[in-house]
């Protein structure tokens, strides 16, 4: 897929006033600083369409920009503060899981991690999340430039033997992508063009 056009549209906290154009919406969403608007702005093709910050947390809303007049790519807020309830169930932004829960534009949400570190509880526990509401997602492993291959085998390889372990019975689908090297941009892209194909075939309300 080649990105021509990508147009801010809207910035909310409330699902309601998201976008009433049906169109199928990929969500992206990461722990705080996971280097997710660098992300955007690699696959876009745009230096500033997602504000970059060192500043973890900066995205505090539901963000939606049109691509090619066909698709929504949706940035969305960092999980990275999220509260932990006495059941020691994550609660995350109402807003947000508002959003996954109720939103029937989304077509698929792509849950970023940085691959430098080790599997990291919060990831598990927000795939976890997503698994047990039936919201379909990809991982996508970022900053792949910063460490060598075979700290990103072993470290996708943690992650799988954990994600097992919590009784997943396979790896979702994976990316492996740096925002700086542009690597897995075509990767991410050619997916959600199979993925738009499939849904305007398939399904009349696209």
């Amino acid at each position: 897929m080649k990105i021509n056009t990508a147009e801010f549209i809207v910035s909310n906290s409330e699902v309601d006033k998201c976008p009433k154009d049906f169109l199928p919406e990929y969500a992206f969403i990461g722990r705080s600083n996971v280097g997710k608007s660098s992300l955007i702005n690699m696959l876009t093709n745009h230096k500033n369409l997602a504000k970059t910050s060192g500043r973890p947390g900066k995205t505090q809303l539901i963000n939606h920009f049109k691509i090619n007049n066909n698709w929504f790519l949706v940035d969305l807020p960092g999980y990275g503060y999220a509260k932990v309830s006495k059941k020691t169930k994550s609660v995350f932004q109402q807003f947000i899981t508002d959003y996954f829960e109720t939103r029937e534009q989304l077509v698929c949400a792509f849950v970023l991690i940085d691959i430098r570190h080790e599997a990291q509880n919060i990831d598990i526990e927000f795939m976890a999340y997503m698994g047990e509401s039936e919201i379909p997602f990809c991982i996508v492993f970022t900053k792949a430039d910063k460490i060598s291959k075979v700290k990103i085998d072993s470290h996708i390889a943690a992650y799988k033997k954990k994600m097992f372990a919590n009784n997943w019975a396979e790896m979702p689908q994976y990316f492996v992508t740096s925002a700086t090297e542009s690597t897995g941009k075509e990767d991410v892209l050619n997916y959600i063009e199979e993925v738009n194909q499939e849904v305007f075939k398939n399904n009349s309300e696209f």
